[in-house]
């Protein structure tokens, strides 16, 4: 099993349950770490036979922008299933960054796991 990773992709969206935060987009920041096995792209040098991290990052910016839902609970499951359904992986680990939610923490989110390894 090899890992393929995405670190700090910024995305903007709609999230939140206040009111203050339903007034404009905010900024969120994703870390992925997605399984696959990368034997086969290796052998061919073709991109058909990997994770294409660009449209990964694509799907991920656009259905971010659509977004409007309140928890990012919500929206990093989203993203999760959205990757083990279009991507080549078995398995997603997802960090979702809000940070100032909290003035007095510098950075709030959580983690998530989706799919099984191998």
């Amino acid at each position: 099993m090899d890992i393929i990773y995405l670190s700090q992709l910024k995305l903007e969206t709609l999230i939140g349950v206040y009111d203050w935060e339903r007034q404009a987009k905010r900024v969120i920041f994703i870390d992925l770490e997605l399984a696959t096995d990368t034997r086969r792209a290796a052998s061919t040098d073709d991109l058909a036979h990997t994770v294409d991290y660009g449209a990964l990052a694509q799907r991920l910016t656009e259905l971010a922008e659509k977004s409007e839902f309140f928890l990012i609970e919500t929206l990093a499951d989203r993203f999760a299933n959205l990757i083990l359904q279009e991507f080549n992986v078995r398995w997603v680990r997802l960090k979702l960054s809000k940070r100032g939610a909290i003035p007095t923490a510098n950075d709030v989110g959580l983690i998530i796991e989706r799919g099984s390894l191998p």
